[in-house]
């Protein structure tokens, strides 16, 4: 699990409302330059002292971790042995290699290590990452704002273990903890069993590609309903008249549903460069990846319904094609064209409907 430190020592006169927005928000820690502001914080955070710039003060007060810069307080180890009801942290800025050994160093044996870069690249952040691979401590990395916290949770697939952030805003610590808890929830798919697949004629239908490789066993879902999906695997397994294509899928009719960022629903239609899909594997298994170009031609259309196991239906408008594919139970790969009453396909049967994408209880008829 990543961790969400809020930095509050610069946030001024929001200080009360973000401190509060923090514990409700569930953060991991909460970090601040004087004693006192950690007093009242509750069990659930972490109360973390960074003292940046001043001396260490006599009482640590509440804390439950220490921050300090070996220059100016000394060294982590040696403060650990002198408050043995403290844990001790370092913090390292990152400006040259020197710095950059510093901060391996730290990440191979500090139980924390704050790090701050300088530049903008990340690739300093990746070196970090490597030498502190097999440490049991915790690298802590300093974003200037929620989108740089994004990036950091990712970087070498690994990603920081924790961001520290000073909120601009009410909001952004929200908004901090969902970039941490970063992937979406999986998806409970069954199996559906083929009812009826009927010629419908031409239309306009969308291949989704993406900027990353999808499995063999993944693609993403589709469907005419949005409480009726089947699941459409990625273009990775061989084709006979063309080389495969595995960051694409071929997804369906323009019309259709995927499931996007937040679980929330997008047309194909309205899909573009920089958008979020989500990718699906036969467990259920799921990852947020992104769009990168979504190609609309005109092709022949075929319909392909579907029913589940409690009754309820799933129906799937894609491209009457032979190379035009869905996932069955175990990863079977599926022609779409070949497929006939009672085959089984993998699908994912939502309950609630839908308003502008958002999942909503309400009343909705879709057929």
């Amino acid at each position: 699990m990543k961790l969400s430190w809020v930095d509050i020592r610069s946030v001024g006169s929001a200080k009360d409302a973000i401190v509060q927005e923090a514990i409700h928000a569930r953060v991991e820690g909460i970090l601040a330059a004087d004693p006192a502001d950690l007093e009242k914080l509750p069990p659930t955070v972490k109360k973390v002292l960074f003292p940046q710039g001043q001396t260490l003060p006599e009482s640590f007060g509440a804390a439950d971790v220490v921050i300090v810069d070996p220059a100016k307080h000394g060294e982590p180890a040696e403060l650990a042995l002198a408050h043995p009801d403290v844990e001790f942290g370092r913090f390292v800025e990152i400006i040259d290699a020197e710095t950059l050994e510093d901060a391996c160093q730290s990440g191979r044996v500090d139980k924390w290590s704050v790090l701050l870069f300088r530049d903008p690249t990340k690739i300093p952040l990746e070196i970090v990452i490597a030498a502190a691979a097999r440490a049991n401590g915790s690298l802590v990395t300093i974003a200037k704002d929620v989108e740089e916290a994004e990036i950091i949770f990712g970087v070498l697939e690994l990603g920081s273990d924790g961001v520290l952030m000073a909120p601009a805003k009410v909001g952004d610590v929200t908004a901090l903890k969902a970039a941490a808890e970063g992937g979406i929830p999986d998806l409970e798919l069954v199996e559906l069993e083929v009812t009826a697949t009927t010629h419908v004629g031409m239309g306009e239908r969308a291949c989704v590609d993406t900027a990353t490789y999808f499995g063999k066993d993944e693609g993403i879902l589709v469907g005419s309903h949005s409480k009726g999906m089947i699941l459409c695997v990625s273009e990775t397994h061989p084709l006979p008249y063309m080389p495969t294509r595995p960051f694409r899928v071929n997804a369906g009719a323009i019309h259709s549903y995927t499931v996007g960022q937040n679980e929330r629903t997008n047309y194909l239609s309205e899909l573009k460069a920089g958008s979020k899909v989500t990718a699906v594997d036969i467990h259920g298994k799921t990852r947020l990846v992104t769009v990168g170009r979504v190609k609309i031609e005109t092709r022949p259309l075929l319909s392909i319904d579907a029913v589940g196991p409690d009754g309820r239906t799933a129906n799937l408008i894609l491209q009457d094609d032979w190379h035009v594919r869905v996932l069955g139970p175990g990863g079977t790969v599926l022609n779409s064209t070949e497929l006939k009453p009672g085959d089984k396909v993998l699908g994912y049967l939502p309950v609630e409907d839908r308003h502008v994408g958002y999942p909503i209880n309400e009343f909705c008829l879709e057929k």
